[in-house]
């Protein structure tokens, strides 16, 4: 196989990537962004394949034998029997759900037995949890729907021509709510109970399988959800952790078996290659940075940086808890950050910006220990966001995380991780050379 396409469908934008199979170097590569509010919760869908063929156009295609493709994951698509839209697509950002969610928690009989049958506890975010919100406030919508797909499914069901058979791969189904990844099968007794009734739902291939043919002849592989996407393109392997800081955070690590959390503070993923993606969530993660470079007035985040590198290990005893949205990883929603440890000798701004890295990291740090507590093994950790690259959280996060820690060079990991897909069965393309700390 010569050259792939990677298709990454994200929340704001289409992005292809044209690879080399065998070396995965880029040949060329397009972009186009999705005509919509970037706070919309809905949306159609149709947006997503215009902008698919913007980013494509200009013969970007010309001479791709295969194309990957991964999406915007936690996406709800219904269609009714004839395969048309019942409702905008539901995002993953929609979080209207939360009461529904926690119905759903009930209805089974509480966290542990959801735990025990799918590996994660519904949250707003999840496909069974928007069901049930669809359910309730929408019923008329929620009796026509007939088949339910997430974005990757569908943008992968539209370019094979919409064929009789959906299909989705075991990391995006894993994300629904309503699939095992422990033992790779749909419960179809969890959509009825969110949803009301029965609903077709698309085949779950394997990681080397194909979805089809377009009518253009282009192989199109199995592909599978954004983060699984970004996974394989950053190259993780077992012992491997991706720490992602964004204004919240998350901890993920590649592990051989699913692992049920009774308190649910870890979703149990699976991922593209037949492992399986155990992630811990955090709800404070940069935004404690912000809150604090506002405090101090040092306005941009590496003038906080800086500002902490003055202050020492411990940060003269001030101890931040960065809960500052309540958190998840422990379970406190209703709590509140806390800062202890004041004396005159530490009320100094470069003790408290260091302890807002210090707290930040710790958080994750917590994170991963639920992950590890489990038996994951984490020897390397690669940071993921813009704030990665600040010197005070390169300088800390070795000690606090206890591992290797590995600053990847920006690029496009989900389209990447994409266009590696179709290619598995030849050559794995090669990774993204990272930069150590």
């Amino acid at each position: 196989m010569g050259i792939v396409a990677g298709l990454d469908s994200s929340s704001g934008f289409t992005r292809v990537l044209v690879c080399d199979a065998d070396t995965g170097a880029v040949l060329r590569q397009g972009y186009a962004p999705h005509p919509v509010d970037p706070k919309a919760t809905e949306i159609d869908p149709q947006a997503w394949l215009l902008s698919l063929g913007e980013a494509a156009s200009g013969g970007l295609l010309e001479g791709v034998q295969a194309i990957g493709v991964s999406a915007q994951q936690d996406g709800m698509v219904a269609l009714d029997q004839q395969g048309n839209l019942v409702r905008p697509a539901l995002l993953g950002n929609d979080k209207r759900a939360q009461v529904a969610a926690a119905d759903l928690v009930d209805a089974l009989g509480g966290r542990q037995a959801w735990a025990e049958a799918v590996g994660s506890v519904p949250q707003s975010s999840q496909l069974v949890a928007k069901l049930r919100w669809m359910a309730r406030t929408e019923p008329e919508a929620a009796q026509r729907t007939a088949l339910v797909l997430q974005p990757h499914d569908w943008l992968v069901w539209q370019l094979l021509g919409r064929p009789a058979r959906s299909t989705t791969d075991r990391g995006a189904a894993s994300a629904t709510g309503y699939w095992s990844a422990r033992t790779g099968t749909y419960r179809p007794d969890l959509v009825e109970l969110a949803l009301g009734h029965q609903a077709a739902l698309p085949e779950v291939l394997g990681p080397s399988d194909v979805a089809g043919t377009t009518p253009e002849g282009l192989l199109i592989s199995a592909g599978t959800g954004e983060t699984m996407a970004a996974a394989f393109g950053l190259g993780v392997a077992v012992g491997d952790a991706v720490v992602s800081l964004g204004a919240s955070g998350s901890v993920m690590a590649v592990h051989h078996e699913a692992l049920a959390d009774p308190a649910g503070m870890i979703t149990s993923f699976a991922d593209a290659t037949g492992m399986h993606l155990p992630v811990v969530h955090t709800l404070n993660a940069v935004r404690a940075l912000r809150g604090t470079a506002e405090l101090l007035g040092t306005g941009a985040l590496a003038e906080l940086s800086a500002l902490a590198l003055k202050s020492t290990p411990g940060s003269s005893g001030l101890v931040f808890l960065p809960y500052l949205e309540g958190e998840r990883t422990p379970q406190l929603p209703h709590t509140a950050g806390t800062l202890t440890g004041l004396r005159r000798e530490s009320m100094k701004p470069e003790h408290l910006a260091r302890a807002a890295f210090e707290g930040m990291l710790c958080s994750l740090a917590d994170a991963m220990d639920v992950l590890r507590g489990r038996g994951v093994e984490v020897r390397r950790v690669f940071l993921l966001g813009a704030t990665a690259a600040l010197p005070a959280i390169q300088a800390l996060a070795p000690a606090v995380f206890g591992a290797q820690v590995v600053v990847p060079q920006p690029a496009d990991y989900a389209a990447r991780g994409a266009a590696v897909a179709p290619s598995r069965n030849t050559r794995r393309t090669s990774t993204p050379r990272p930069r150590s700390t």
